[in-house]
């Protein structure tokens, strides 16, 4: 019975899970062929809608854009030197040769 049970589960699965997958392939090919089956542009629209990407219409737009990055470039770069500076200067074991 449990095995019987362990099928049904796995066809609906894969049932659904193909539904999925050709409702996900219809919707890009939709949008591919809306933008004129350029990805980049397909992208750029993607990444503006969720706002990962801004539009900069003025010099202090970029200059702002720019400087966030640089502080972020500044907090990795000091939460990483520390770890390669112990990395670095890290005691080596002694080796013993045997016979």
């Amino acid at each position: 019975m449990a095995d019987n049970t362990s099928k049904t589960a796995t066809r609906i699965l894969l049932a659904a899970g193909s539904v999925i997958c050709l409702w996900v392939a219809a919707a890009f090919t939709s949008a591919l062929s809306a933008t004129g089956w350029s990805v980049g542009e397909l992208a750029g629209q993607y990444m503006t809608a969720i706002g990962m990407i801004k539009p900069l219409h003025t010099l202090v737009d970029y200059y702002t854009h720019i400087k966030g990055i640089e502080y972020l470039i500044c907090v990795a770069f000091f939460v990483v030197f520390p770890v390669f500076f112990k990395y670095v200067n890290k005691a080596q074991k002694q080796a013993t040769a045997t016979k």
